[in-house]
Protein backbone atom coordinates (compact mmCIF):
# COMPACT_ATOMS: atom_id res chain seq x y z
CA UNK A 1 0.00 0.00 0.00
CA UNK A 2 1.32 3.78 -0.97
CA UNK A 3 -0.30 7.16 -0.67
CA UNK A 4 0.05 9.51 -3.57
CA UNK A 5 -0.22 13.23 -3.66
CA UNK A 6 -1.54 13.95 -6.72
CA UNK A 7 0.77 17.05 -8.73
CA UNK A 8 -0.31 19.39 -11.57
CA UNK A 9 0.12 17.31 -14.36
CA UNK A 10 -1.04 14.07 -13.50
CA UNK A 11 -3.75 11.86 -14.91
CA UNK A 12 -5.23 8.86 -13.35
CA UNK A 13 -3.99 7.24 -16.00
CA UNK A 14 0.20 8.48 -15.55
CA UNK A 15 -0.50 7.27 -11.84
CA UNK A 16 -1.96 3.70 -12.67
CA UNK A 17 1.31 3.41 -14.74
CA UNK A 18 3.46 4.44 -12.65
CA UNK A 19 2.46 2.09 -9.66
CA UNK A 20 1.64 -1.30 -12.03
CA UNK A 21 -1.92 -0.64 -11.13
CA UNK A 22 -5.43 -1.24 -12.59
CA UNK A 23 -7.15 2.86 -13.27
CA UNK A 24 -10.23 1.62 -13.08
CA UNK A 25 -9.36 0.03 -9.27
CA UNK A 26 -7.74 3.46 -8.90
CA UNK A 27 -10.99 4.84 -9.81
CA UNK A 28 -12.83 2.90 -7.38
CA UNK A 29 -10.77 2.41 -4.74
CA UNK A 30 -10.79 6.56 -4.07
CA UNK A 31 -14.19 7.03 -4.77
CA UNK A 32 -12.99 9.25 -8.54
CA UNK A 33 -16.15 10.47 -9.75
CA UNK A 34 -14.42 11.99 -12.93
CA UNK A 35 -11.20 11.04 -13.57
CA UNK A 36 -10.12 13.78 -16.00
CA UNK A 37 -10.50 16.41 -13.02
CA UNK A 38 -7.63 14.49 -10.36
CA UNK A 39 -7.27 17.77 -8.29
CA UNK A 40 -3.56 19.13 -7.10
CA UNK A 41 -2.97 18.08 -3.35
CA UNK A 42 -5.46 14.65 -3.58
CA UNK A 43 -4.24 11.76 -2.14
CA UNK A 44 -4.86 8.47 -3.65
CA UNK A 45 -4.89 4.63 -1.99
CA UNK A 46 -2.52 2.68 -3.99
CA UNK A 47 -3.20 -0.79 -3.59
CA UNK A 48 -0.85 -3.55 -5.03
CA UNK A 49 -1.78 -6.43 -5.36
CA UNK A 50 -0.18 -9.99 -4.86
CA UNK A 51 -2.40 -12.33 -6.20
CA UNK A 52 -4.89 -11.99 -8.72
CA UNK A 53 -6.95 -15.24 -10.58
CA UNK A 54 -8.76 -14.65 -13.68
CA UNK A 55 -12.34 -16.29 -13.22
CA UNK A 56 -13.15 -19.33 -15.48
CA UNK A 57 -16.36 -20.31 -16.55
CA UNK A 58 -18.38 -21.75 -14.10
CA UNK A 59 -16.49 -20.09 -11.08
CA UNK A 60 -18.63 -18.95 -8.48
CA UNK A 61 -16.88 -16.68 -5.80
CA UNK A 62 -17.69 -20.16 -3.37
CA UNK A 63 -15.54 -22.38 -5.25
CA UNK A 64 -12.83 -19.50 -5.70
CA UNK A 65 -12.82 -18.84 -2.04
CA UNK A 66 -12.18 -22.63 -1.45
CA UNK A 67 -9.47 -22.60 -4.24
CA UNK A 68 -6.98 -20.20 -2.77
CA UNK A 69 -8.26 -21.38 1.58
CA UNK A 70 -10.20 -17.83 2.22
CA UNK A 71 -13.46 -17.09 2.41
CA UNK A 72 -16.26 -14.83 0.55
CA UNK A 73 -15.77 -12.29 2.66
CA UNK A 74 -12.22 -11.52 2.21
CA UNK A 75 -12.64 -11.76 -1.43
CA UNK A 76 -15.16 -9.09 -1.18
CA UNK A 77 -12.73 -6.79 1.16
CA UNK A 78 -10.70 -7.17 -1.72
CA UNK A 79 -13.02 -6.85 -4.42
CA UNK A 80 -15.97 -4.02 -2.62
CA UNK A 81 -17.51 -3.93 -6.28
CA UNK A 82 -18.43 -7.58 -5.95
CA UNK A 83 -21.91 -7.51 -4.10
CA UNK A 84 -24.03 -10.15 -3.59
CA UNK A 85 -26.36 -8.88 -6.81
CA UNK A 86 -22.99 -9.05 -8.98
CA UNK A 87 -22.33 -11.72 -11.34
CA UNK A 88 -18.90 -12.67 -12.03
CA UNK A 89 -17.81 -13.02 -15.80
CA UNK A 90 -15.10 -15.60 -17.45
CA UNK A 91 -12.02 -13.49 -17.61
CA UNK A 92 -12.22 -11.06 -15.18
CA UNK A 93 -9.38 -10.37 -13.03
CA UNK A 94 -10.21 -10.82 -9.07
CA UNK A 95 -7.41 -9.60 -6.36
CA UNK A 96 -7.14 -12.85 -3.88
CA UNK A 97 -4.42 -11.13 -1.96
CA UNK A 98 -2.82 -7.37 -1.12
CA UNK A 99 1.13 -6.64 -0.84
CA UNK A 100 0.34 -5.88 2.69
CA UNK A 101 1.40 -5.73 5.96
CA UNK A 102 -1.43 -6.77 8.35
CA UNK A 103 -0.36 -6.12 11.34
CA UNK A 104 -3.17 -7.77 14.22
CA UNK A 105 -6.79 -8.62 14.34
CA UNK A 106 -8.76 -5.55 14.50
CA UNK A 107 -12.61 -4.65 14.67
CA UNK A 108 -15.04 -2.39 13.13
CA UNK A 109 -18.16 -0.63 14.57
CA UNK A 110 -20.43 2.38 13.39
CA UNK A 111 -23.49 3.85 12.76
CA UNK A 112 -26.12 4.07 10.00
CA UNK A 113 -29.92 5.00 9.74
CA UNK A 114 -32.27 2.19 8.29
CA UNK A 115 -32.25 4.88 5.03
CA UNK A 116 -28.61 4.06 3.99
CA UNK A 117 -28.60 3.18 0.41
CA UNK A 118 -28.83 -0.48 -0.37
CA UNK A 119 -25.60 -0.67 -2.94
CA UNK A 120 -23.84 1.25 -0.37
CA UNK A 121 -24.76 -1.18 2.80
CA UNK A 122 -23.56 -3.81 0.32
CA UNK A 123 -20.18 -2.82 -0.26
CA UNK A 124 -19.33 -2.01 3.72
CA UNK A 125 -21.02 -4.61 5.62
CA UNK A 126 -17.93 -7.21 4.70
CA UNK A 127 -15.73 -4.65 7.01
CA UNK A 128 -17.72 -4.34 9.57
CA UNK A 129 -17.90 -5.83 12.67
CA UNK A 130 -20.77 -4.39 14.61
CA UNK A 131 -23.89 -2.61 13.09
CA UNK A 132 -25.37 0.52 15.17
CA UNK A 133 -28.29 1.25 13.86
CA UNK A 134 -29.40 4.69 14.91
CA UNK A 135 -32.53 5.89 16.34
CA UNK A 136 -34.63 4.38 18.35
CA UNK A 137 -35.97 7.00 21.00
CA UNK A 138 -38.84 6.79 24.10
CA UNK A 139 -42.29 8.70 24.46
CA UNK A 140 -42.75 10.60 27.29
CA UNK A 141 -44.99 7.07 28.46
CA UNK A 142 -41.80 4.68 28.47
CA UNK A 143 -43.16 3.47 25.08
CA UNK A 144 -40.16 2.51 22.38
CA UNK A 145 -40.19 4.93 19.08
CA UNK A 146 -39.07 2.35 16.24
CA UNK A 147 -37.58 2.13 13.12
CA UNK A 148 -38.05 0.28 9.82
CA UNK A 149 -34.76 -1.50 9.86
CA UNK A 150 -35.78 -5.16 9.16
CA UNK A 151 -34.10 -5.00 5.44
CA UNK A 152 -30.54 -3.63 6.97
CA UNK A 153 -30.86 -5.95 9.72
CA UNK A 154 -31.29 -9.03 6.95
CA UNK A 155 -28.39 -7.65 4.75
CA UNK A 156 -25.99 -7.17 7.82
CA UNK A 157 -26.82 -10.96 9.06
CA UNK A 158 -26.30 -12.11 5.95
CA UNK A 159 -23.04 -10.62 5.92
CA UNK A 160 -22.20 -12.11 9.93
CA UNK A 161 -22.20 -8.46 10.90
CA UNK A 162 -23.63 -8.09 14.21
CA UNK A 163 -26.29 -5.74 15.01
CA UNK A 164 -27.17 -3.05 17.72
CA UNK A 165 -30.16 -1.22 18.25
CA UNK A 166 -28.96 2.72 19.32
CA UNK A 167 -31.14 4.32 21.98
CA UNK A 168 -31.11 8.10 22.33
CA UNK A 169 -33.42 10.70 23.44
CA UNK A 170 -34.98 11.27 19.55
CA UNK A 171 -38.55 12.00 19.74
CA UNK A 172 -41.14 10.89 16.67
CA UNK A 173 -40.39 13.89 14.86
CA UNK A 174 -37.03 13.11 15.10
CA UNK A 175 -35.55 15.80 17.27
CA UNK A 176 -33.84 15.13 20.48
CA UNK A 177 -36.01 15.76 23.48
CA UNK A 178 -34.13 15.99 26.46
CA UNK A 179 -37.01 16.66 28.90
CA UNK A 180 -37.02 13.00 29.02
CA UNK A 181 -33.86 12.46 30.29
CA UNK A 182 -34.41 12.94 33.83
CA UNK A 183 -37.37 10.56 34.09
CA UNK A 184 -35.29 7.96 32.18
CA UNK A 185 -32.43 8.35 34.67
CA UNK A 186 -34.48 8.69 38.28
CA UNK A 187 -37.54 6.91 37.88
CA UNK A 188 -36.64 3.08 37.62
CA UNK A 189 -40.16 1.93 36.60
CA UNK A 190 -39.86 4.41 33.73
CA UNK A 191 -36.25 3.27 33.27
CA UNK A 192 -37.20 -0.56 33.63
CA UNK A 193 -40.15 -0.23 30.88
CA UNK A 194 -38.03 1.53 28.25
CA UNK A 195 -35.19 -1.23 29.06
CA UNK A 196 -38.03 -3.84 28.10
CA UNK A 197 -39.59 -2.27 25.32
CA UNK A 198 -35.43 -2.32 23.60
CA UNK A 199 -34.95 -6.25 24.48
CA UNK A 200 -38.38 -6.78 23.31
CA UNK A 201 -37.36 -4.81 19.83
CA UNK A 202 -34.07 -7.20 19.64
CA UNK A 203 -35.51 -10.62 20.38
CA UNK A 204 -38.17 -9.53 17.90
CA UNK A 205 -35.39 -8.40 14.85
CA UNK A 206 -33.02 -10.83 15.49
CA UNK A 207 -30.12 -7.99 17.12
CA UNK A 208 -27.37 -8.72 19.08
CA UNK A 209 -27.85 -6.20 21.41
CA UNK A 210 -28.28 -2.60 22.22
CA UNK A 211 -26.21 1.20 22.12
CA UNK A 212 -27.12 4.23 24.39
CA UNK A 213 -26.33 7.30 22.79
CA UNK A 214 -27.12 9.95 25.62
CA UNK A 215 -24.98 13.44 25.52
CA UNK A 216 -25.18 16.70 27.13
CA UNK A 217 -26.22 15.06 30.02
CA UNK A 218 -26.02 17.79 33.44
CA UNK A 219 -23.74 16.96 35.91
CA UNK A 220 -26.75 16.22 38.77
CA UNK A 221 -27.19 13.32 36.75
CA UNK A 222 -24.15 11.89 36.58
CA UNK A 223 -25.08 8.75 38.88
CA UNK A 224 -28.22 8.06 37.51
CA UNK A 225 -26.60 7.67 33.77
CA UNK A 226 -24.57 5.21 35.44
CA UNK A 227 -26.85 3.70 37.15
CA UNK A 228 -29.03 3.02 34.00
CA UNK A 229 -26.23 1.72 32.12
CA UNK A 230 -25.49 -0.51 34.69
CA UNK A 231 -29.01 -1.76 34.67
CA UNK A 232 -29.42 -1.98 31.15
CA UNK A 233 -26.11 -4.11 31.51
CA UNK A 234 -27.17 -6.48 33.45
CA UNK A 235 -30.55 -6.83 31.40
CA UNK A 236 -28.88 -7.63 28.49
CA UNK A 237 -26.05 -9.86 29.41
CA UNK A 238 -29.26 -11.71 31.13
CA UNK A 239 -30.42 -12.73 28.26
CA UNK A 240 -26.69 -12.93 26.41
CA UNK A 241 -26.78 -9.69 24.30
CA UNK A 242 -24.09 -7.02 24.57
CA UNK A 243 -23.71 -2.89 25.42
CA UNK A 244 -22.18 -0.36 23.96
CA UNK A 245 -22.24 3.06 25.37
CA UNK A 246 -20.80 6.47 23.41
CA UNK A 247 -18.43 8.32 25.05
CA UNK A 248 -18.35 12.15 24.96
CA UNK A 249 -14.33 12.71 23.76
CA UNK A 250 -12.95 13.71 27.53
CA UNK A 251 -9.04 14.30 28.86
CA UNK A 252 -9.59 14.09 32.07
CA UNK A 253 -12.02 13.23 34.72
CA UNK A 254 -13.09 16.01 36.15
CA UNK A 255 -13.27 17.52 32.97
CA UNK A 256 -16.20 20.68 33.11
CA UNK A 257 -18.78 20.83 30.21
CA UNK A 258 -22.05 19.43 29.90
CA UNK A 259 -21.21 17.32 27.37
CA UNK A 260 -18.55 15.77 29.58
CA UNK A 261 -19.44 15.59 33.23
CA UNK A 262 -21.63 12.71 33.26
CA UNK A 263 -19.53 10.40 31.26
CA UNK A 264 -18.05 8.17 34.07
CA UNK A 265 -15.04 6.73 31.72
CA UNK A 266 -14.55 4.09 34.54
CA UNK A 267 -18.17 3.24 35.85
CA UNK A 268 -19.09 3.02 32.35
CA UNK A 269 -16.25 1.07 30.92
CA UNK A 270 -16.69 -1.43 33.56
CA UNK A 271 -20.32 -1.67 33.37
CA UNK A 272 -20.24 -1.60 29.02
CA UNK A 273 -19.27 -4.30 26.67
CA UNK A 274 -17.80 -2.16 24.36
CA UNK A 275 -16.93 2.04 24.34
CA UNK A 276 -17.28 4.33 21.03
CA UNK A 277 -14.79 7.11 21.50
CA UNK A 278 -16.48 10.28 19.98
CA UNK A 279 -13.04 11.69 18.79
CA UNK A 280 -14.66 14.14 16.36
CA UNK A 281 -16.37 17.39 16.68
CA UNK A 282 -13.54 20.10 17.28
CA UNK A 283 -14.37 21.26 13.88
CA UNK A 284 -18.31 21.36 14.21
CA UNK A 285 -20.76 23.58 12.44
CA UNK A 286 -21.45 26.56 14.44
CA UNK A 287 -18.11 26.64 15.38
CA UNK A 288 -14.98 28.77 13.61
CA UNK A 289 -13.56 26.17 10.85
CA UNK A 290 -10.94 23.69 11.44
CA UNK A 291 -9.72 20.33 11.69
CA UNK A 292 -12.57 18.09 12.61
CA UNK A 293 -10.60 15.08 14.02
CA UNK A 294 -7.07 16.68 14.88
CA UNK A 295 -4.83 14.03 15.34
CA UNK A 296 -3.18 15.41 18.87
CA UNK A 297 -6.52 16.09 20.51
CA UNK A 298 -7.87 12.44 19.40
CA UNK A 299 -4.19 11.29 20.97
CA UNK A 300 -4.97 13.38 24.02
CA UNK A 301 -8.81 11.43 24.31
CA UNK A 302 -7.42 8.02 23.90
CA UNK A 303 -4.47 8.35 26.02
CA UNK A 304 -6.88 9.29 29.05
CA UNK A 305 -9.69 6.81 28.20
CA UNK A 306 -6.82 4.19 28.38
CA UNK A 307 -5.91 5.21 32.04
CA UNK A 308 -9.81 4.30 32.71
CA UNK A 309 -11.17 1.48 30.41
CA UNK A 310 -9.50 -1.58 28.95
CA UNK A 311 -8.07 -1.49 25.95
CA UNK A 312 -10.03 -4.46 24.75
CA UNK A 313 -13.26 -2.63 24.95
CA UNK A 314 -12.09 0.78 23.08
CA UNK A 315 -13.31 1.81 19.95
CA UNK A 316 -11.60 5.46 18.23
CA UNK A 317 -14.29 7.43 16.53
CA UNK A 318 -13.72 8.14 12.96
CA UNK A 319 -15.44 11.35 10.99
CA UNK A 320 -16.78 10.24 7.80
CA UNK A 321 -18.06 13.58 6.80
CA UNK A 322 -16.87 17.06 6.17
CA UNK A 323 -18.22 20.76 6.98
CA UNK A 324 -17.77 23.75 4.41
CA UNK A 325 -18.11 26.83 6.26
CA UNK A 326 -18.98 30.04 3.65
CA UNK A 327 -17.10 32.98 5.39
CA UNK A 328 -16.73 35.22 7.29
CA UNK A 329 -18.20 32.56 9.82
CA UNK A 330 -20.29 33.77 12.57
CA UNK A 331 -19.89 31.81 15.89
CA UNK A 332 -23.30 30.00 16.57
CA UNK A 333 -25.17 32.18 14.26
CA UNK A 334 -24.25 30.95 10.83
CA UNK A 335 -24.20 26.94 10.28
CA UNK A 336 -21.53 24.72 8.06
CA UNK A 337 -23.03 22.51 5.08
CA UNK A 338 -22.31 19.19 6.46
CA UNK A 339 -20.91 17.12 2.96
CA UNK A 340 -18.69 14.15 2.42
CA UNK A 341 -15.48 14.06 1.74
CA UNK A 342 -15.70 12.96 -1.63
CA UNK A 343 -17.97 15.90 -2.04
CA UNK A 344 -14.91 17.78 -0.98
CA UNK A 345 -12.55 16.63 -3.53
CA UNK A 346 -15.53 17.50 -5.89
CA UNK A 347 -15.52 20.60 -4.97
CA UNK A 348 -12.56 21.61 -5.36
CA UNK A 349 -12.14 20.43 -8.44
CA UNK A 350 -15.55 22.42 -9.55
CA UNK A 351 -13.85 25.12 -8.21
CA UNK A 352 -9.99 24.44 -9.72
CA UNK A 353 -8.77 24.27 -6.15
CA UNK A 354 -5.96 22.89 -4.47
CA UNK A 355 -6.07 20.38 -1.80
CA UNK A 356 -3.88 21.43 1.44
CA UNK A 357 -2.50 19.56 4.30
CA UNK A 358 -2.59 20.37 7.88
CA UNK A 359 0.50 18.98 9.66
CA UNK A 360 0.05 19.29 12.72
CA UNK A 361 -3.75 18.68 12.70
CA UNK A 362 -2.74 15.67 9.93
CA UNK A 363 -6.16 16.78 8.09
CA UNK A 364 -6.75 17.82 4.37
CA UNK A 365 -8.66 21.54 3.63
CA UNK A 366 -9.89 23.38 0.83
CA UNK A 367 -10.19 26.80 -0.17
CA UNK A 368 -12.56 27.97 -2.42
CA UNK A 369 -14.58 31.18 -4.28
CA UNK A 370 -17.81 29.79 -5.08
CA UNK A 371 -20.01 31.26 -8.40
CA UNK A 372 -21.80 34.40 -6.04
CA UNK A 373 -17.97 35.29 -4.61
CA UNK A 374 -17.96 33.80 -1.77
CA UNK A 375 -15.31 32.54 -0.09
CA UNK A 376 -15.38 28.78 1.44
CA UNK A 377 -13.04 26.22 3.51
CA UNK A 378 -13.70 22.83 3.87
CA UNK A 379 -12.23 20.75 6.63
CA UNK A 380 -12.78 17.06 5.72
CA UNK A 381 -10.61 13.62 5.83
CA UNK A 382 -8.64 11.56 3.56
CA UNK A 383 -6.68 8.48 3.06
CA UNK A 384 -3.70 10.35 5.41
CA UNK A 385 -5.79 11.18 8.37
CA UNK A 386 -7.38 8.42 8.19
CA UNK A 387 -4.10 6.17 8.28
CA UNK A 388 -3.18 8.62 11.27
CA UNK A 389 -5.92 7.43 13.17
CA UNK A 390 -5.14 3.80 11.98
CA UNK A 391 -1.57 4.01 13.66
CA UNK A 392 -3.16 5.01 16.99
CA UNK A 393 -5.15 2.14 17.00
CA UNK A 394 -2.46 -0.22 16.03
CA UNK A 395 0.23 1.23 18.62
CA UNK A 396 -2.13 1.22 21.41
CA UNK A 397 -3.75 -2.20 21.29
CA UNK A 398 -7.22 -1.10 21.19
CA UNK A 399 -10.02 -3.25 19.84
CA UNK A 400 -10.70 -0.97 16.56
CA UNK A 401 -12.31 1.53 14.62
CA UNK A 402 -15.96 3.33 15.09
CA UNK A 403 -16.95 5.13 12.10
CA UNK A 404 -19.67 7.95 12.38
CA UNK A 405 -21.11 7.09 10.17
CA UNK A 406 -21.61 4.46 7.15
CA UNK A 407 -24.37 6.96 5.37
CA UNK A 408 -21.72 8.11 3.13
CA UNK A 409 -19.14 6.30 0.17
CA UNK A 410 -15.64 6.31 1.56
CA UNK A 411 -13.61 3.67 0.01
CA UNK A 412 -10.25 4.99 1.54
CA UNK A 413 -11.72 4.14 4.68
CA UNK A 414 -12.21 1.20 4.38
CA UNK A 415 -9.77 -0.30 1.94
CA UNK A 416 -7.18 0.91 4.33
CA UNK A 417 -8.02 -0.81 7.37
CA UNK A 418 -8.45 -4.12 5.32
CA UNK A 419 -4.79 -3.16 3.92
CA UNK A 420 -3.47 -2.57 7.42
CA UNK A 421 -5.20 -5.48 9.72
CA UNK A 422 -7.24 -8.89 9.82
CA UNK A 423 -10.72 -7.27 10.03
CA UNK A 424 -12.52 -9.43 12.52
CA UNK A 425 -16.26 -11.08 12.61
CA UNK A 426 -18.02 -12.12 15.76
CA UNK A 427 -20.61 -14.08 14.31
Amino acid sequence: MEIYVVRAGDTIYSIAEKYGVSYRRLIFDNGISNPLSLVEGQALLILKPKTVYTVQQGDTLYSIALKFNTDTLQLRRNNPYITPEYYLSAGENLVIEYKNNITRPVRLSGFTYPYINKRLLEQVLPYITYLIIFGYGFTENGEIITVNDEDVIISALENRTAVLLSLSLIDITGEFASAKLTPLLTDISFQNKVIDGMLAEIRRKGAQGMDIDMEYIPAELKEGFTAFVRNAAERLHAEGYILNIDLAPKISADQKGLLYEAHDYAALGEASDLLFLMTYEWGYAFGAPMAIAPLPNVKRVLEYAMTEIPSEKLYLGMANYAYDWTLPQLEGVTRAETIGSLTAVQRAARYNSVIKFDEKSQSPYVEYTDDSGREHIIWFEDVRSFKGKYDLINESGIAGAGWWNFMRPFPQGYLLMNDMFAIEKVL
